[in-house]
């Protein structure tokens, strides 16, 4: 990692009023690694820290409370002006959420706008928090004077069984949850008993603009989302070609100094270079392209499993061409912006000129999006990168979720808002192109699909399939502790297609 990336981007914490130690972890992210001691004189914090060379920047002390703190903020200059007048502004984000903690308690984190995951302890008490989205995962398990908190499950998987929390159980980890996206998690640490609060939640109610108005907000929304994601360095940026990654490239091109860097991904199956191109000689920016062959990204499935910990086959193959891409961009660690998710607040993948059921697909994947772990840095992590996504900035999501479905479906184009917003920096071909997903440009799906098929899978069970094969690959790398080159893919392919069919053998383990 690199002194562009935040502090610390995951921990294991072991929070314990009897001493004891924190377990061996295992994580997906590769980072280097710090561990971190503190005794008091009612309870014992151990801490294991994935960090980029800062590791004591990642945690923060004041009046009896202490905080270990993964993932950066975004909006620190509003943060800095809550502070008492005179004082010395904190020098990194740990130090401010804990000085901001001591005057607002819990409802700090009902301030932040960032990509995090935290630990708050003070006498008897254990805070978790995670950020609005959620986007760095959290995992924790509780028993009566001790609280284990994590940001990745398999870190967790040799952990005591905990008792039940309000949150979500994590499949073949008793005892361990994931805490909800925009929630904090208030724990008496004597009893275990635990409160939750929730931050932050999508907005029910849509705003009627005019058009000009809705485009000016939205333009100002995803400019300041790219912005204080690229001070201090160049950032990468994912560029598939599309109006949203080409938004943030041209964007973070807008305000550098020097011409940003952009990467392309495709396999030997399909690929949108020629698209890419178009952006990147527009925006000036140093450009390259990767073709990974369809057998390595199919190599990749189990180490996709293992960084997102998902069971949801569909965001799998969503984040499969992304993982490979990672692995493949190779090099020091980098800042890794992308255009991933603007299709959730804006509807864009459901293709949809009925407004009310277009409206009605925003308010269920707004819903639904909690617990997949789309956004987790830990995919960028397996290549030992950081990546954030400016479409899901809480201002941007309070700004484009909240939009009336006439103004993201107008004029026969879907996500018209933002592609009007960046009508006067883009390319007309580019601004008009049709919605092409990740996975369907890089013809991930379809190589997903022909792997089941040659297996034996019945073409109309493919998709039960594909969920088979994600659930053994995750029971194996993620519960059972397996590294995914361990994985015999081609063995867990057959069980799922025979599963299908009657035949079933067991997969070698």
């Amino acid at each position: 990692m690199t002194p562009n990336s935040p502090a610390a981007i995951g921990f294991l914490t072991e929070l314990r009023q009897d001493g004891g130690h924190v377990p061996a972890p295992t994580f997906a992210a590769r980072a280097s690694r710090a561990t971190w001691h503190e005794r008091t004189a009612d309870r014992t914090l151990h801490a294991v820290l994935l960090h980029s060379g800062a590791p004591d920047e990642a945690c923060a002390r004041a009046r009896g409370r202490t905080l270990v703190f993964a993932g950066e903020l975004y909006n620190r200059d509003e943060l800095h002006r809550l502070l008492p007048p005179g004082r010395a502004l904190p020098g990194n984000d740990a130090a401010l959420v804990i000085a901001l903690f001591g005057v607002y308690d819990l409802h700090v984190f009902r301030l932040l706008n960032g990509r995090f995951a935290a630990l708050v302890t003070e006498s008897g008490r254990a805070v978790l928090a995670t950020d609005h989205a959620g986007s760095v995962p959290l995992y924790v398990s509780v028993a009566p004077g001790r609280v284990l908190a994590a940001t990745e499950a398999k870190a967790l998987r040799n952990a005591p069984a905990g008792r039940p929390v309000p949150a979500r159980p994590v499949r073949g980890l008793p005892g361990t949850h994931q805490v909800p996206a925009g929630t904090v998690l208030d724990i008496e640490v004597a009893t275990g008993k635990c409160v939750p609060h929730r931050t932050w939640a999508p907005p029910l109610a849509r705003r009627i603009l005019p058009e000009e108005e809705a485009v000016d907000a939205v333009r100002r929304a995803v400019e300041r989302a790219v912005r204080t994601r690229t001070a201090g360095g160049t950032p990468l940026v994912v560029l598939s070609g599309g109006i949203d990654s080409s938004t943030v490239a041209a964007l973070a091109a807008r305000r550098a100094a020097r011409p940003v860097d952009t990467v392309s991904m495709g396999t030997d199956e399909a690929d949108e270079f020629p698209q890419a191109r178009v952006v990147a000689r527009h925006v000036g920016s140093a450009h390259r392209e990767i073709t990974v062959p369809t057998t390595e990204l199919l190599r990749r499935l189990p180490h996709t499993v293992w960084a997102a910990e998902c069971l949801d086959p569909d965001i799998v193959e969503y984040l499969l061409p992304l993982t490979a891409l990672y692995v493949r961009i190779g090099g020091p660690g980098r800042r890794v912006l992308t255009g991933y998710g603007a299709d959730i607040p804006l509807g864009g993948m459901h293709r949809e000129n009925r407004l009310p059921r277009l409206d009605t697909a925003v308010c269920h994947d707004m819903e639904t999006f909690d617990g997949l772990n789309e956004m987790t840095p830990t995919l960028s992590a397996v290549g030992g990168h950081w990546s954030t996504h400016p479409y899901w900035d809480r201002d941007v999501l309070d700004v484009l979720v909240s939009l009336e479905a006439g103004l993201k479906h107008r004029h026969g184009q879907d996500k018209w808002v933002l592609r009007a917003a960046m009508s006067d920096v883009l390319p007309h071909e580019v601004v008009v192109r049709p919605k092409l997903g990740v996975h369907e440009g890089s013809g991930t799906s379809s190589s997903f699909s022909r792997l089941l098929a040659d297996a034996g899978a019945p073409p109309d069970r493919v998709r039960q399939a594909k969920r088979l094969v994600v659930r053994e690959i995750f029971d194996q790398v993620v519960v059972g502790g397996r590294h995914p080159d361990d994985v015999a893919l081609d063995a867990v392919v057959e069980l799922a297609a025979s599963r299908l069919t009657g035949a079933a053998r067991p997969v070698p383990r």
